[in-house]
């Protein structure tokens, strides 16, 4: 047994690379609907081991406490997430094209996997979480700022907000509008939303040099201005 849960993804999976991965899958398919359907605090970890039909002793033995139980699962399913940005990204090279695409994907995995977006919603307590590595997602983020960063040093973003907060700036209209849509019954597409929400963030984020340009082009492209 652990005396504490493992806090960063490379201590974890040390410890978990001794799990039978056929057990952790069901672990963490366990995690997804326990804590998809219920609050963290209604959620026990026999109530896990029961439902992943494992010893209770086992979880204690590998993970040490729900919430490591939680972080693993998430580290998971977010690493997912990554691995779809990263090949959606390939072969594009238009840069606002790539964060677009970047954007789509992000809603595009939440409305495939609507629990992991239930649990961030409601049974992730972001202060305990923030304590783990998983709420970094280190994949993840490296791949979206290393976007954000080019945009800036090539003078297509805004410079008055750093890259971090421009992050949590898309981040933030992606989290209210999953979160919006699972609270209203997830009854249109979501991944469909992206187009017109991206152009929207697009303004806020763009440079005003870059939006000029595109107004400029805009105008000179319509039918009021044409020629002949």
């Amino acid at each position: 047994m652990i005396d504490r849960y493992p806090r960063t993804t490379s201590e974890r999976e040390r410890t978990l690379s001794k799990l039978d991965p056929a057990a952790r899958a069901r672990i963490e398919a366990a995690a997804l609907e326990l804590f998809s359907e219920r609050e963290f605090h209604r959620v026990k970890l026999i109530n896990i081991a029961r439902d992943a039909r494992i010893s209770l002793q086992t979880l204690y033995k590998y993970y040490g406490s729900k919430e490591a139980v939680l972080f693993a699962s998430l580290d998971t399913w977010l690493s997912e997430m990554a691995t779809r940005l990263i090949d959606h990204l390939q072969g594009i090279e238009n840069f606002e094209d790539r964060l677009r695409k970047a954007f789509w994907v992000l809603l595009d995995y939440f409305e495939r996997n609507p629990k992991v977006a239930q649990i961030i919603l409601s049974s992730v307590y972001l202060g305990t979480w923030g304590d783990d590595e998983t709420f970094r997602q280190p994949a993840l983020m490296s791949v979206f700022l290393g976007v954000i960063n080019e945009g800036r040093a090539r003078g297509i973003l805004t410079r008055e907000v750093d890259e971090i907060e421009i992050s949590d700036f898309i981040w933030g209209v992606a989290n209210r509008t999953v979160g919006m849509w699972l609270l209203r019954g997830r009854k249109t597409p979501l991944a469909a939303k992206a187009p017109a929400m991206f152009n929207m963030v697009w303004r806020a984020i763009a440079s005003e040099q870059v939006l000029a340009e595109q107004l400029l082009a805009h105008h000179s492209q319509s039918p009021s201005y044409a020629t002949g």
